[in-house]
């Protein structure tokens, strides 16, 4: 009994050597809640000071120079940028902390399988944007990126595969009630990556 019990701690160690090997674990989890905060302060912006309304169908046109919609597209890219910074220097902490590497095969493997939908859904989104189709903005960032995580999951926390599913049921969400993108947006962006924050530090990063 002992031997079979050493057997299955011996397989289960095993296992444990071959996922962190194959996996990037330094994804920290404070980088979701950092990156959710930025984007709950972002919509609050976009709507309170610059008074940025989504439009109520996909194919309502508005000035693509209008200083409010100006100003809601360089939100959403500091937004980004802040995300992805944050993302970076946490994630580097952890790693060194842990006496590993951030540039690793897994994280090379990550990198490569989120960027092909996140840059065709950020070309795409520009270019309705361009055109003055602001309604598409919410929904094609929610699904492209929901797809991303998707994507990237085989190579850190499974959990990313539920946020990616998340992600991308609001994009449809918000192609069927255009209006209330930006509410959608807030809450993909910003509620569910706090809560998949917290979850990953509580679970893993303890």
């Amino acid at each position: 009994m002992n031997k079979n019990q050493d057997y299955i701690s011996d397989i289960a160690a095993i296992r444990m050597m071959m996922e962190r090997s194959s996996k990037f674990l330094s994804l920290s989890g404070w980088a979701g809640v950092m990156a959710g905060l930025y984007a709950l302060v972002g919509a609050y912006l976009a709507h309170q000071l610059v008074g940025f309304v989504p439009p109520k169908t996909l194919l309502t046109v508005v000035d693509p120079t209008e200083t409010g919609f100006l100003f809601s597209v360089a939100i959403a890219i500091a937004v980004l940028l802040f995300s992805i910074l944050t993302a970076a220097y946490l994630s580097q902490r952890r790693a060194e902390r842990k006496g590993e590497s951030i540039r690793n095969s897994s994280s090379k493997q990550m990198l490569r399988y989120m960027s092909t939908p996140l840059v065709a859904g950020g070309l795409l989104t520009i270019i309705l944007l361009l055109q003055g189709l602001a309604a598409f903005a919410a929904p094609l960032t929610l699904l492209f990126y929901g797809l991303s995580l998707f994507n990237a999951s085989q190579f850190t926390f499974n959990e990313l595969r539920y946020l990616g599913i998340l992600l991308i049921t609001l994009g449809l969400a918000s192609v069927l009630l255009p209006h209330l993108g930006l509410l959608f947006w807030a809450i993909g962006f910003g509620l569910l990556h706090i809560v998949y924050g917290v979850y990953i530090h509580m679970k893993y990063q303890r």
